[in-house]
């Protein structure tokens, strides 16, 4: 067994790792870090899924960081994130930090110490390290990388066919002339469909809901015209993700306003790819307003287009059971399939469902509260990375890369060891929620797993508001000094008061 230290250990090689490792050794180029990664590789989600025609549901240029331009199309291939990703890490040398094929056992903090306690095992070899650190940076992702969610469905084990997770698909996987199965909705399903079709599968598409699509051409005509005028790729970058967020905004304001115009403009972007004549119901219309789920984005409308054109046959119904051949479903048709697809989403995984304690007492994150989506009252010395639903989840991985690093530094001025935040006096009676409202966003791996997620106040301060357009501001003006913070065990004017003497 051997023994590290570092200054800051982050957790997870993904998206947000690797942007939290960039912010922390160029605006905290004194600080030591290593990376921790339980996969053999870079990419988190990335690596993950490989199910057919994998990409992102975002556009790249608010999905890629600040600090790296975007040059491709907005909605990008698995693959093409993986490059970005790579050349992210080779510029800037952050390969010579990561820890790859290692798993974190359990993290202990000791106020004694005012040092976490990372236990570490090796994949390879299973050799034990203990690594310990002044600060836990978080950026392990939300989900179960290795167990995803199915239904407890009735006569699955009936079934022979070929029953898979679109999480643990095989790319190996053949599927032309079979017929395919797909059970799902969302944005998983909005990907595997057209891309089963392009590959020569018969496909059904079994939802028991319908989701909100956003269909538009995978171009972004701001930025084609301004690399066309000359303009360098660090403005395009700059100018086409004000553009993006500014548009995103005001969709996110009229789905609440307006839902019902928002959906007929949804349902024009379609029919312009669909065809005038395309039938919305029953197939195609959710019961819920837009963006209460995520909209799920289908670049040059290819979901439609191929329902157009007959290649997918959609049903809308829940499943009764699976039968020896397929699925049989509650109003009675019975549907025949090789393969079977579930793209029935993910198991949550709360700060990846590491063994946390606190002075020899274990954590449950739920006994804490939430603050701004990054802090937890009682937990020192640690931030996690949790991204938007509504806007793209790195525009966070940034926005946090410098409040940890402007944090980190003021604990340098006023020598302190340690931070927490805890409740102020002002909060004493406030109510104690769950992490998110339900009725704002409810996607069925977060509903699933409210009881293991920290709680919310009923002020701003006190939860995650998934609201990047007020983030972006309320954010980077936290006052560190701030009653809500506490340091070295100490509210923060008095640690400044002890200090000063």
């Amino acid at each position: 067994m051997t023994t590290e230290h570092f200054d800051v250990l982050i957790v997870g090689a993904g998206i947000s790792g690797i942007g939290s490792a960039y912010h922390l050794q160029d605006q905290c180029p004194g600080k030591s870090y290593a990376v921790i990664e339980a996969m053999d590789t870079f990419g988190g989600t990335w690596v993950t899924h490989k199910y057919p025609g994998v990409r992102s549901d975002s556009d790249l240029y608010t999905f890629g960081y600040r600090f790296k331009p975007w040059v491709g199309a907005p909605i990008a291939s698995g693959a093409e994130i993986l490059k970005y990703l790579g050349d992210v890490i080779a510029e800037n040398h952050i390969d010579r930090h990561i820890r790859y094929g290692t798993q974190i056992v359990a993290c202990a903090w000791s106020s004694a110490d005012n040092l976490w306690t990372v236990t570490t095992r090796r994949k390879t070899d299973a050799c034990v390290q203990v690594l310990t650190c002044r600060f836990l940076w978080m950026c392990q992702g939300y989900y179960d990388h290795e167990t995803p969610y199915v239904p407890d469905w009735a006569g699955l084990s009936d079934y022979q066919g070929q029953f898979v997770h679109a999480q643990l698909w095989d790319p190996a996987t053949q599927v032309a002339g079979k017929r395919v199965l797909v059970i799902g909705s969302g944005a998983t399903a909005a990907t595997v469909v057209p891309a089963l079709c392009d590959a020569g599968a018969n496909v059904t598409m079994l939802q028991r809901s319908p989701t909100y699509f956003y269909c538009h051409p995978n171009q972004n005509e701001l930025a084609d015209r301004l690399r066309q005028i000359g303009i360098d790729e660090e403005t395009v970058h700059r100018v086409v993700r004000a553009q993006i967020m500014f548009d995103q905004d005001v969709i996110n304001r009229r789905c609440v306003e307006e839902p019902d115009a928002v959906f007929e403009e949804l349902k024009a972007l379609v029919r312009a790819y669909a065809g005038d004549d395309f039938q919305f119901e029953p197939h195609f219309t959710p019961r819920y307003r837009p963006w209460q789920q995520r909209l799920a984005f289908c670049p040059d409308g290819d979901l439609f287009r191929h329902a157009a054109a007959g290649h997918v046959r959609v049903i809308t119904d829940t499943i009764e059971r699976f039968t020896p051949q397929g699925v049989q479903t509650t109003g009675g048709e019975a549907i025949e399939a090789d393969i079977v697809l579930a793209c029935t989403g993910f198991r949550l995984s709360v700060m990846g469902d590491i063994p946390f304690s606190i002075d020899g007492t274990a954590l449950a994150w739920h006994d804490t509260v939430n603050y701004r989506g990054m802090m937890f009252t009682g937990v020192p010395n640690l931030v996690w990375v949790m991204g938007y639903f509504r806007a793209s989840w790195t525009l966070r991985v940034d926005m946090l890369g410098d409040f940890v690093c402007k944090l980190l530094k003021h604990m340098d001025t006023i020598g302190a060891k340690q931070v927490a935040v805890a409740l102020r006096a002002e909060d004493q009676g406030m109510d104690l929620l769950p992490w998110i409202e339900t009725d704002n966003f409810n996607p069925g791996y977060l509903v699933r797993g409210l009881d293991r997620m920290p709680r919310r106040g009923s002020k701003p301060e006190w939860r995650h508001n998934q609201d990047y357009w007020r983030e972006r501001v309320e954010i980077p003006a936290i006052d560190l000094d701030g009653t809500e913070f506490r340091y070295d065990d100490r509210p923060a004017a008095q640690h400044a008061l002890q200090a000063a003497e």
